[in-house]
């Protein structure tokens, strides 16, 4: 993409993924000793240099960074970033949070403690991942697609990558219980299928899945049909008797009972106040 110097930017507001949100992309050509903060973000953002350098600093602490290397500011962390007077930097950057966002970039070896990605070789396909969101962004799965192709260049490429550690067997068990919960609780599954389905008997599954998350495994299915029927409630038109059947309810008295118990009011009430359609 030519910056000419403009700042440049597409807003995205993607939420629909249970791993990561999708805000904003954009680039910029910075001015000689052009300077951005100090300020505190409410949501993380990556920057990519792709020419010049200049300097980030993070919590106090001072980062040089230069061309073909990145640097993170993650939410809730004091930042200010500035390009060097004879050499500024053009970067691109691409606003990406939520459940999943801390762990891929750590698990490349970016962190609020390590916010400098370096790369062992060329890592600008990472400009065009955010390229192709730009010009792509009405299509969601494709955005989707390209920031996982981006988290992937991260860890594949990073010096600092985390070596891979030996996993726990019983947290393999709860990761297929989740897996499991999140994939069937359109259907009128309870403990003891998801039991089953992990090869466990219930009172076992019960007791490491409630170390590994402190939810028991029904509450965790109840939390999530509550999630998903408050979703369909805010961006759907469906009834309340479908959204009852579409997260796993049999009728709609059932589900509009444990709706009140997670969210002190009734679906209707929900819908009133949070509705966008």
């Amino acid at each position: 993409m030519n910056v000419n110097g403009v700042d440049k930017v597409r807003f995205v507001d993607m939420t629909s993924s249970n791993d990561f949100y999708l805000f904003e992309v954009g680039w910029y050509k910075c001015e000689p000793s052009y300077s951005y903060g100090p300020i505190i973000r409410t949501r993380t953002i990556f920057h990519y240099v792709m020419s010049g350098k200049g300097y980030l600093i993070l919590d106090g602490k001072r980062y040089d960074i230069h061309a073909n290397q990145g640097f993170l500011i993650p939410a809730k962390c004091t930042a200010y970033y500035e390009a060097d007077k004879d050499d500024p930097w053009s970067y691109a950057w691409i606003h990406v949070d939520g459940p999943r966002s801390t762990e891929l970039f750590a698990s490349a070896g970016i962190t609020a403690e390590n916010p400098v990605f370096t790369p062992d070789g060329d890592a600008s396909e990472i400009e065009v991942f955010i390229s192709d969101i730009y010009d792509n962004s009405d299509k969601e799965c494709y955005c989707y697609s390209k920031v996982y192709e981006f988290f992937n260049c991260l860890n594949t490429k990073s010096v600092n990558k985390q070596p891979e550690v030996e996993i726990d067997p019983r947290l393999n068990y709860v990761k297929s219980a989740i897996r499991y919960i999140q994939l069937k609780y359109s259907e009128p599954i309870n403990v003891e299928d998801i039991a089953r389905a992990c090869g466990l008997n219930r009172s076992y599954l019960t007791r490491v899945f409630k170390h590994a998350t402190g939810y028991t495994p029904q509450l965790y299915l109840a939390t999530y049909r509550i999630k998903k029927a408050s979703e369909l409630l805010c961006n759907t038109s469906e009834s309340i008797n479908n959204i009852a059947i579409m997260v796993g309810y049999c009728d709609a008295f059932t589900f509009s009972k444990a709706f009140k118990r997670y969210k002190d009011m009734s679906p209707s009430e929900y819908r009133k106040q949070h509705g966008s359609v």
